[in-house]
């Protein structure tokens, strides 16, 4: 086995309902699951019955390019079918991208603390992943950013907004980061319906930028696995060489033709998530974050994150323990967004934690 992969620290995904559940005496449907950012609201009803809709068809396989989701999803982002890329999720999409790119000891550059499986691709690849912290607002120093560019870099990782801090890359930022590097600049903007503003137009007029997005969150197919990708077209082009056949199978594209067309369903999600996140950050006991995502980064120090995850979990909510993210430290924790009465339990939870 290749020593880059020995070398990779296991993901440390979300805790489960189940094993909530059955760890701590709970009913399932007792649970309250706030740790992995999920749609409260659920999918549309209108993917719900495309699933059942196509249910017969799943002894068939799917078209290779996903042609009928990638037009669904074209029209959605404004952009022509053949900037628009596919995958088995965004962690799908991000893989071939890296794929693309990286090589034995090319290098990448990552803006810590971030979603941890940008450092996950690049090992894979024999690469060698380098971390530049954020500032203590948790903003992108794009000056030091710079000067840890080498002839090297591939690629530079950055989420916009930002997992797990919420917060948003300014356009200026990254329009001086285009401007300054040949290095191909990936922006994951899986939570980008929830945040004021959008950087995938600057995809017309950079050919260093790739803008990767995500239909588990707004559109509640997490379940699914779909991701897509906005790309100069000689990237999308390459891209298809190096792709699984069949990446998005066929109830998840026709789900996905389905939610794209359900606006109101979306509408209502983005409405429930802003309005949840002011009023968790306006009673939440604890310091809290800027947040442009369907969650709140909490700092619970005295406690730490994990003495504060536990002390939720034995009250029925599941949240996230940050301190698996690189450069997060241990005081942490991040809330997803519920619904009214969910978030009320929330803060009902945090009373009682509260010295």
């Amino acid at each position: 086995m290749r020593n880059s992969i020995l070398k990779i620290s296991e993901y440390v995904p979300g805790r489960t309902i189940e094993d909530v559940a059955k760890e701590y005496g709970f009913l399932p449907e007792e649970i309250l699951k706030l740790g992995s950012n999920e749609n409260p609201l659920g999918p549309s009803p209108e993917a719900i019955k495309a699933v059942r809709d196509h249910a017969n068809t799943i002894s068939v396989y799917p078209p290779t390019d996903a042609k009928e989701l990638r037009c669904a999803l074209a029209q959605y982002i404004g952009y022509p079918i053949d900037q628009i890329v596919v995958g088995n999720g965004m962690d799908g999409v991000l893989d071939v991208l890296t794929r693309l790119f990286v090589e034995k000891n090319d290098e990448a550059i990552i803006s810590i603390p971030t979603f941890p499986y940008y450092e996950l691709f690049i090992l894979a690849c024999g690469g060698v992943p380098q971390f530049v912290p954020r500032n203590s607002n948790f903003d992108v120093d794009v000056d030091k950013l710079l000067r840890a560019v080498n002839k090297k870099t591939k690629i530079i990782f950055l989420c916009s907004p930002n997992n797990p801090t919420g917060n948003l890359m300014k356009e200026s930022d990254l329009r001086h980061l285009l401007d300054t590097t040949e290095s191909m600049v990936i922006v994951d903007e899986a939570y980008a319906e929830f945040a004021d503003f959008s950087i995938v137009e600057l995809v017309r007029k950079y050919e260093n930028l790739v803008v990767t997005r995500s239909m588990s969150k707004a559109f509640g197919l997490a379940g699914l696995r779909i991701g897509y990708a906005v790309t100069p077209p000689e990237i999308s082009k390459e891209y298809m060489k190096v792709s699984p056949a069949f990446s998005v199978n066929r109830i998840g594209i026709a789900a996905g033709v389905a939610a794209l067309e359900d606006k109101e369903h979306l509408r209502q999600t983005v409405k429930t998530i802003r309005s949840g996140r002011a009023f968790l950050r306006d009673n939440i006991p604890f310091k809290t974050y800027p947040s442009q995502a369907n969650f709140v980064l909490v700092d619970v120090s005295p406690f730490t994150a994990e003495e504060m995850c536990e002390a939720l979990l034995r009250k029925g909510i599941i949240v996230r323990d940050c301190s698996s993210f690189r450069g997060a430290g241990n005081s942490l924790i991040r809330i997803s967004v519920g619904t009214k009465e969910q978030n009320m339990r929330v803060i009902e939870a945090f009373k009682g934690v509260k010295t």
